[in-house]
């Protein structure tokens, strides 16, 4: 029997390799791994003495040999094969182990397109392929957090079809996942990204109950082990409709940075908002704006949950708590409820990973896009079309306001008053009526909307939003301008005495 093993990621490879050995396996190896398994003791022949051809081309070539490739891809099954192998002195390579040149790494920390290039592996990726395409008589190895499953199945005589089924999954993800990530960054630096072939590449993290619907199968996938290393599981199994709110909140809590940000959230829209100089100040404000709502809810908060904190959440039923962290004491009164599910990211902070891009299903395909992004100097720099400026407190509501509009669905409005949201209306399809609905849920609620800040996500097109806000008592307003009618708008404004602000970007959210 005889093994290949050519590796970037050498960790674990030296104890692989003398295990192989001693369950009767010739090694084979090339450069890098061949001298570092003939350094540390083990019998290994180098890949040359097998294509019979020097490595040449600075190393760009050195499996690319029918020795290679017809030791791996010969059927034992076939008589035929074996006798065409045994005529062309062709021996079998029972196991290949290989990752790929580090193409990630090049791209994350060098500009210099000659050296990114050099780390596109090619031997690597055709040998792959091949043990992969044989599995019924090689086991292709991909990964080195493997090698102790390989090993075992070697050495407790369980080396089934099955098993290497699996592993040329695995080893087909592996090349698949590699070429994706060469493709889209070709297309990023020479297309602008929007290429004529986009590959949307993620990790499963792990399977849902089901999707949506108790009919529909689910699973959560991850970017760049941003998931996996930040979502961690302390009571309970998050759906598929879970993290879709979890990250809704998140995404809105987290956007004002060290602040004491509280977030609630109900399918998928923000019905509760606050910053405030505790956390339980913050989620107690934010709970008034829609209690009802909030029933069932999930609620995303910028910091540690502590005692208090989970005794006042423990008045109603939360579906969700998602948040930076818990202390011990707060995660056992939360436990006292048996439904409540709680997630962390063990940071002091939440912490998003900021994705460049993202994308939504259509009928037959995907529409891809630049992820849109709220700037921290939106709000700052823009610019008052009013005689009157806002106050410092109506200039802390605008940001809030601002933000949270930019991060819910279109239309939407959204009044916030002392850095509490106080009334929402969202996904509607007229802007004045997310207006009016929003006022008539605070009505409802006994919020009091005056000398509130108004922030819409897009412009208005109509004066009626500025009189509903003048008849709510709201005093500042921002939104991005750009309407034909934006000198009616700002007369309303002036009319009312209110202070009005365009940002001059517009952030739909569909």
């Amino acid at each position: 029997m005889r093994a290949l093993i050519s590796v970037s990621d050498k960790s674990g490879v030296e104890n692989f390799a003398k295990e192989l050995v001693e369950l009767g396996y010739e090694i084979i190896s090339t450069d890098g791994t061949y001298n570092k398994l003939k350094d540390a003791g083990i019998a290994v022949i180098e890949a040359n003495e097998v294509t019979k051809f020097p490595e040449c081309f600075e190393g760009r070539v050195k499996t690319l040999n029918p020795f290679i490739h017809g030791g791996i891809l010969h059927r034992r099954d076939k008589q035929s094969h074996l006798d065409e192998a045994k005529e062309l002195g062709v021996e079998g390579i029972d196991l290949v182990c290989v990752n790929l040149y580090p193409f990630k790494n090049a791209i994350e920390t060098t500009d210099d397109y000659e050296v990114i290039i050099e780390n596109i592996d090619i031997g690597g990726p055709a040998m792959v392929r091949s043990a992969a395409k044989n599995h019924d008589s090689v086991i292709i190895v991909t990964d080195v957090v493997d090698y102790d499953l390989v090993l075992n199945n070697l050495k407790n005589d369980t080396n089934t079809f099955e098993f290497r089924r699996d592993m040329m999954i695995k080893a087909y993800e592996h090349t698949a996942a590699y070429d994706s990530m060469i493709a889209n960054y070709m297309n990023k630096r020479f297309n602008g990204g929007m290429g004529q072939k986009q590959f949307i590449v993620g990790e499963k993290v792990f399977d849902t109950r089901y999707g949506e619907n108790p009919h529909q199968k689910g699973a959560l996938y991850e970017f760049d082990n941003h998931l996996s290393n930040k979502f961690i599981t302390l009571k309970g199994e998050a759906s598929f409709n879970n993290m879709g709110d979890i990250s809704g909140a998140a995404k809105i809590a987290s956007a004002f940075g060290d602040d004491n940000a509280v977030c609630i959230v109900k399918h998928g829209n923000p019905c509760g908002f606050a910053i405030k100089d505790t956390l339980l100040e913050s989620y107690t404000e934010a709970l008034k704006c829609d209690p009802v709502s909030a029933f069932g809810g999930v609620v995303a908060v910028n910091g540690t949950v502590d005692l208090d904190l989970a005794v006042k959440m423990n008045e109603i039923f939360l579906e969700v708590v998602f948040a930076a962290d818990f202390t011990a004491e707060a995660e056992e009164e939360l436990n006292r409820k048996k439904r409540i599910k709680l997630f962390k990211q063990g940071t002091r902070k939440l912490e998003m990973a900021d994705d460049a891009f993202n994308f939504k299903i259509v009928d037959g395909g995907f529409v891809y896009q630049d992820a849109d992004k709220v700037e921290d100097d939106e709000v700052k720099n823009s610019e008052l079309k009013t005689k009157i400026e806002a106050t410092a407190q109506e200039k802390k509501d605008m940001e809030i306001a601002y933000k949270v509009a930019s991060l819910t669905k279109s239309n939407c409005v959204v009044y916030v008053k002392n850095s509490a949201m106080v009334a929402v209306g969202m996904g509607m399809t007229s802007r004045v009526d997310a207006a009016k609905a929003a006022l008539r849920k605070a009505e409802d609620m006994g919020l009091d909307t005056k000398g509130s800040v108004l922030a819409s996500e897009a412009f208005f097109p109509f004066r009626d939003s500025i009189d509903a806000a003048a008849e709510a008592g709201v005093k500042c307003v921002i939104e991005p301008g750009g309407s034909v009618r934006d000198d009616e708008i700002i007369e309303a404004a002036n009319e009312f005495g209110m202070s009005l602000y365009f940002s001059g970007k517009r952030h739909f959210l569909h």
